[in-house]
């Protein structure tokens, strides 16, 4: 009789179990589809935004469905809160192995000119700073875990700027070179470093183009898929980019936007 080959037990790269994850803007939107997205794949999360009671609301869903979440508010553009953040991560699950920097503002909507200094800042401070600092707070926890995942969440106006959103744009172009900065950088402490870049979503934050037919309809006319994002369609892609199926890819940038950059560029 043949003997009985021992086979190794098989790897699912899409179980998380055990790992831990801070995901900013966490209260709505893409941020939260990414954190529930996680939570079923066994992942402890760290909810973060500025407004505590949303967050709650967040963690008690994800509690309900049988995942583990802590809401720990905090301000993206506030470098102590943001390491304070990282701090409590630490101290409430021991470790921290990936980090979504998603929260982002856009306060001004006009030509870059015309902007106030103050929006400027806010949105430097928000979008690209703040991406820093808790990167700079993250990273040092990772290395001790021997590795860990950054997952930036750009934009496809990081690509191309968008229509008087000039200041956004160029705080998501710089979010791109950073992915790629920080991809070499870090590639010797086996931590990855990728970004998303949403195309147009349906979210609150977004609500300004899509709830206006004169801006949503140019859009879909040129989008292939004939429909805009849903916070859903990012979380698919952030849970590739947080698993050990993607451990040989960084630096990368995945557009998600339904074809319309692949057809106007």
């Amino acid at each position: 009789m043949e003997a009985i080959r021992k086979t190794k037990p098989v790897t699912v790269p899409f179980d998380l179990s055990g790992r831990v994850a801070i995901v900013t803007g966490a209260s709505r939107g893409i941020g939260r589809a990414i954190a529930e997205q996680f939570a079923q794949a066994g992942v402890k999360v760290a909810l973060s935004s500025r407004k505590q009671a949303a967050l709650e609301e967040v963690a008690r869903a994800i509690k309900r469905a049988g995942g583990e979440a802590a809401a720990i508010a905090a301000h993206n553009g506030d470098k102590e809160a943001l390491q304070s953040l990282v701090e409590s991560t630490l101290s409430r699950y021991g470790r921290l192995d990936i980090l979504v920097n998603n929260a982002a503002t856009n306060p001004h909507y006009g030509a870059v000119l015309d902007a106030e200094d103050s929006y400027w800042r806010k949105t430097i401070d928000v979008n690209l700073m703040g991406n820093v600092w808790l990167s700079q707070a993250a990273v040092n926890a990772m290395r001790q875990s021997g590795g860990g995942k950054i997952i930036n969440v750009a934009s496809v106006a990081g690509l191309r700027p968008g229509r008087f959103q000039g200041i956004y744009s160029m705080t998501k172009a710089a979010l791109i070179s950073l992915t790629k900065t920080l991809a070499a950088e870090l590639g010797p402490d086996n931590i990855q470093v990728n970004a998303i870049a949403p195309g147009l979503v349906q979210t609150n934050f977004a609500k300004a183009l899509w709830d206006n037919a004169d801006l949503l309809e140019p859009v879909l006319a040129k989008t292939p898929a004939g429909r805009i994002g849903q916070p859903k369609d990012m979380a698919g892609i952030a849970l590739f980019l947080a698993s050990s199926a993607s451990d040989f890819t960084t630096g990368a940038v995945f557009v998600l936007d339904g074809g319309l950059t692949a057809t106007s560029l």
